[in-house]
């Protein structure tokens, strides 16, 4: 039972943060409206109802908004791949960092070699 909650959660953590990136990449392309509702959702976590109140549109409104937005975003990553290459940069950097931290002087030229690489391949990436 615990383990099945967990999975539920790492996957709404996941949701949400799919839902950030997305919206930070592509959330000017919304109109200000839909753009002004799904920041109030994702961004500072309010409830359909609490934003329905604010805007004063019904809760299924605000529910049919963000699915639509939602739909949008992706459709729009699913063309660009924006976040996408975003991640897979952001990893490689990482793998960098990694292969910093791990520096001694007698692998010089491997560390040399392993960053170049990897820096090529991000430049692959963009």
């Amino acid at each position: 039972m615990y383990f099945c909650c967990m999975v539920v959660q790492v996957m709404e953590v996941d949701k949400i943060l799919e839902q950030s990136l997305l919206f930070d990449f592509y959330g000017e392309l919304l109109t200000d409206h839909q753009k002004e509702i799904y920041e109030r959702f994702v961004a500072d976590d309010l409830s359909l109802g609490e934003i329905a109140e604010e805007a004063g549109i019904s809760r299924q409104g605000v529910h049919d908004l963000i699915k639509r937005c939602n739909q949008t975003l992706k459709g729009y990553e699913e063309k660009l791949h924006l976040v996408g290459k975003f991640l897979a940069v952001k990893e490689k950097i990482e793998k960098i960092e990694q292969l910093l931290d791990n520096y001694n002087e007698e692998n010089t030229e491997e560390l040399v070699q392993s960053i170049r690489k990897i820096s090529g391949e991000i430049i692959e990436e963009l």
